[in-house]
């Protein structure tokens, strides 16, 4: 199996480079504006397209990805809330076990189903330990999983269940408040996270601001999702990206070996 993804985030992590990841909910995909997403990203150098949600109610990832595909390079990479948001043409999927919460569907029970299908397929898996994080009120995500998130003043249990992870042999740390969260998973928080894990880290939730990714990415993070802020605001991609260009300081890579 290739594993370009995983050695990029990896890539990125080794050289102290930042990534930004926008965050596409087929149930919130307006197709009347898609293809001006599209190029925003583009023109910006969003580094990945997430496609997924925790509850999708149509059919139209694949349509999505086919649409991406035909228009850029950028890697799409499923972010699936169960094993039923398959899409084969996707390059890659957050195989996501919910290491925060104690639901054993989402810990290993979806990916038993996932798993035949998947080794079928030409995807790269990504095995990802995945913490939900009180991000200041409900998500479809805490409700949907029947999870209760970390809550964000303990620091200390965030970063024992990223190593934790860690020492299962998971290669991604992703951290989330959930979409339209209050508030975004803390500094303090993901400061202890980085000082736990070796592996990158993956922030998402409440990212709504280029001044928070900003302080995101500064305490540690590797990577941030941002999609709810988008949908409402696309030159939040320019934003956030031209705070992601500034950190790096050189061009984002962008070949994949």
């Amino acid at each position: 199996m290739i594993h370009t993804i995983i050695n990029h985030f990896a890539q990125l992590k080794s050289e102290n480079k930042k990534g930004f990841a926008v965050l596409i909910d087929p149930d919130n995909v307006n197709w009347d504006t898609f293809r001006n997403l599209l190029t925003i990203s583009i023109e910006s150098g969003v580094s990945y397209f997430f496609i997924g949600g925790s509850l999708i109610t149509n059919n139209i990832s694949e349509k999505i990805i086919i649409l991406i595909k035909e228009v850029c390079s950028i890697p799409t990479i499923l972010f699936p809330g169960s094993c039923q948001h398959f899409t084969p043409n996707a390059d890659a999927i957050l195989f996501l076990s919910l290491l925060s919460g104690r639901n054993p569907d989402f810990l290993i029970g979806q990916h038993v189903i996932a798993a035949p299908i998947l080794k079928k397929s030409q995807m790269e898996i990504l095995p990802t330990a995945y913490l939900l994080i009180d991000g200041g009120k409900p998500t479809t995500v805490s409700y949907i999983s029947n999870t209760t998130p970390i809550p964000s003043d303990k620091s200390a249990i965030a970063a024992c269940t990223a190593m934790a992870g860690e020492m299962l042999g998971l290669k991604i740390i992703f951290m989330d408040a959930g979409s339209g969260a209050n508030n975004h998973v803390p500094t303090e928080m993901i400061e202890e996270v980085r000082k736990a894990v070796d592996i990158p880290i993956i922030i998402g939730g409440g990212i709504n601001t280029g001044s928070k990714a900003k302080a995101i990415l500064a305490a540690g993070a590797d990577i941030v999702v941002v999609g709810n802020g988008i949908e409402r605001n696309f030159e939040l991609i320019k934003e956030i990206s031209d705070v992601i260009k500034g950190l790096n300081s050189s061009k984002l890579i962008t070949e994949f070996s």
